[in-house]
């Protein structure tokens, strides 16, 4: 007797907890895109999961002393060596750049990506509410989402100056998605297996729901 299409297993995502990120708001917003959730700093689940959600808020320097003393700086640059999925959200993208620079104190990054993570230069100074973005041509991240789209950012940091390309043919370029407060800044990158959001899906309403359904999607 038939008993119908089999379901499709829910991708499994751990939401690394090293004490810098809104950890819960990240998991309820992923596990109403459809995913199975998991908040941990287990190495196994970590390295294991479908894909790795890496949340950040507070000041860089302390983002990357925590995420160090979880070994999530080894579990990240593990996953991307095997092609695994991993997505930094807030400061939890910006400890992917080389450096970030706030109150004068420099410190290093993942380097995953060069550039430095410098002050706003804006009017109004921390970057808070809704915002629209500039999303690239044949963008994975906001697929299905329109142009005028917007999405929750709080911040006082940001890159402004994205310089990595590729020169493979056999890679695809890295799709940058800008925004503007001042002056432009990066938003967003697709890059392979690593992606990341200055803005905060999870606090973005349809538009941030969709965006990590995308990104579940591809896991």
């Amino acid at each position: 007797m038939s008993t119908g299409p089999a379901r499709t297993a829910a991708k499994k995502v751990v939401v690394f907890d090293y004490g810098f990120g809104n950890v819960r708001s990240a998991e309820r917003a992923l596990a109403r895109a459809g995913a199975d959730v998991e908040i941990t700093r287990d190495f196994d689940k970590a390295m294991n999961a479908d894909g790795l959600l890496v949340p950040g808020v507070g000041a860089f320097a302390a983002c990357m002393q925590g995420l160090k003393e979880a070994r999530g700086d080894w579990i990240i640059d593990r996953r991307l060596s095997g092609g695994r999925p991993v997505m930094g959200i807030c400061v939890g993208m910006q400890i992917l750049f080389a450096r970030g620079i706030e109150h004068g104190v420099e410190a290093e990054g993942l380097e995953e990506w060069p550039g430095t993570v410098e002050p706003l230069q804006a009017d109004v100074v921390p970057h808070m509410g809704w915002n629209t973005v500039d999303a690239p041509a044949g963008s994975e991240l906001f697929a299905g989402l329109d142009a005028d789209a917007r999405f929750y950012f709080v911040h006082s940091y940001a890159v402004h100056d994205w310089t990595l390309e590729s020169h493979n043919p056999a890679l695809a370029a890295p799709r940058v998605t800008w925004s503007t407060h001042g002056r432009p800044f990066v938003a967003a990158v697709e890059n392979g297996a690593l992606w990341a959001t200055q803005f905060h899906p999870e606090k973005s309403g349809d538009a941030g729901a969709q965006l990590l359904t995308n990104w579940i999607g591809t896991l």
